[in-house]
C-alpha cells in the first residue's frame, strides 16, 4: 500500500460518508431542480453541493493532518484540518449566498413550479439519506466523547457532547443536521405553494436553508480559528492536573498547557518537585507522568520540565496558572 493510500485510511469516517451520500443527493436534486425549476429545490441542490465539497475538504485535511512531523514541520500537521476547513467553509458561504439571493428573486417574482410529486419524493429520498448520515455523525461525536449510548438516547447524548467531537466530526454532524432540517423546510414551502397558493412559500424556505447554511459556516469558522491559534483545552488541563497531584513527588504546577493541535493534543507542563531529590529518582517520576498521560487519547506528545519548590502556591482546584 502506498503512503497516500495508507495516509487517507486515517482520514475521518463519517465526513467521507457524508461526501459520498451528498454527492449522491445533489445529483438527484439537481436532476429535480432541472425538470421542475422549484427554487426551494434549487436551494436545496447548492446545500448539497457545498456540503459534498466542504465534507470532502474535511476528509482530505483530517488526513493530511495526521502526517508525522517532518525535519522542516517538527511540530506535525495537527492544525492543517483547521485550515482547511476555514478555507472549506467559504465553499459553503458561497453556496448560501446564492441560496438567499434566489430566494429572494422568487419572492419579488413568485412563480407557480412543476412536477410536485417529483420534488417530494426527492426531498423525502434525501431526508432519509441525511438522516442516515447525520445519525453516524452522531454515533461518532460518542465515540470520541467516550459516551456509550445507543438508539435514541445516542441523539440527546451527541448534542450535549458535541463540543468533545474532533473539528471534522463537528462539522460533519452541524452540516447534515441542517441540511436533514432545511429538506423538511423545503417540503413544507412547496406544499404552502402547491396547495395554499402562496408561490412565495418557496422563496421563503430557499432564504431560511441559506440563513441556516450561513450559520454553519460562521460556527466553523469561530471553531476552527481558534484551532489555528492554538485553543487550550481547559477540562483536559484539570484533568491531567488532577493525576499529577496524585504524585506526592509532585509540590506544585507552576504552568501547564494542553493545547489543541487539530484533531490531537500537545501537553507541555513545569511541575514543582521536592529539592532533595536525586537526578534519578526525578526522571523515574517523569517517565511515570509521561505514560500515564500519554494513554489519554489524543495527545500525541508530553514534555514535562521540573524545577525546584519554591514554597508559593500557583495552582489551585479548577485553575490553571498559563
Amino acid at each position: 500500500m502506498s503512503k497516500k493510500q495508507s495516509l487517507l485510511k486515517n482520514g475521518n469516517k463519517s465526513s467521507l460518508i457524508a461526501t459520498i451520500v451528498n454527492t449522491i443527493i445533489a445529483i438527484i436534486k439537481g436532476v429535480a431542480f432541472f425538470f421542475t425549476g422549484n427554487v426551494a429545490m434549487f436551494a436545496e441542490t447548492m446545500h448539497s453541493l457545498g456540503d459534498a465539497a466542504n465534507q470532502f475538504f474535511v476528509f482530505i485535511g483530517s488526513a493530511l493532518s495526521k502526517k508525522m512531523p517532518t525535519e522542516n514541520y517538527p511540530n506535525g500537521f495537527g492544525r492543517l484540518v483547521n485550515l482547511v476547513l476555514l478555507g472549506a467553509v467559504l465553499i459553503v458561504g458561497i453556496m448560501s449566498y446564492e441560496t438567499i439571493k434566489e430566494g429572494f428573486l422568487h419572492i419579488q417574482h413568485p412563480t407557480e413550479s412543476k412536477g410536485i410529486a417529483i420534488n417530494l419524493s426527492v426531498l423525502g429520498l434525501a431526508a432519509i439519506l441525511e438522516s442516515y448520515v447525520l445519525f453516524k455523525a452522531m454515533k461518532e461525536v460518542l465515540h470520541e466523547a467516550h459516551v456509550e449510548a445507543s438508539g435514541f438516547a445516542a441523539v440527546g447524548k451527541s448534542f450535549s457532547h458535541l463540543g468533545k467531537a474532533t473539528p471534522a466530526t463537528k462539522l460533519v454532524f452541524m452540516e447534515d443536521l441542517v441540511a436533514t432540517l432545511g429538506g423538511l423546510i423545503a417540503i413544507i414551502g412547496i406544499l404552502l405553494s402547491y396547495y395554499g397558493g402562496f408561490h412565495a412559500a418557496e422563496g421563503i424556505a430557499s432564504i431560511i436553508i441559506g440563513i441556516m447554511m450561513f450559520y454553519v459556516v460562521g460556527k466553523v469558522f469561530l471553531d476552527n480559528a481558534k484551532g489555528v491559534l492554538g485553543e487550550a483545552d481547559e477540562d483536559l488541563e484539570n484533568k491531567i492536573a488532577e493525576f499529577i497531584f496524585t504524585n506526592p513527588e509532585i509540590k506544585d504546577i507552576k504552568t501547564l498547557f494542553a493545547m489543541k493541535e487539530g484533531e490531537d493534543f500537545h501537553i507541555e507542563m513545569k511541575l514543582e518537585i521536592e529539592p532533595n531529590l536525586t537526578v534519578k529518582e526525578a526522571f523515574q517520576i517523569k517517565d511515570r507522568i509521561e505514560k500515564e498521560i500519554q494513554s489519554i487519547k489524543g495527545v500525541t506528545d508530553v514534555i514535562i520540565e521540573f524545577v525546584e519548590d519554591d514554597g508559593v502556591k500557583t495552582w489551585s482546584q479548577g485553575l490553571v496558572s498559563n
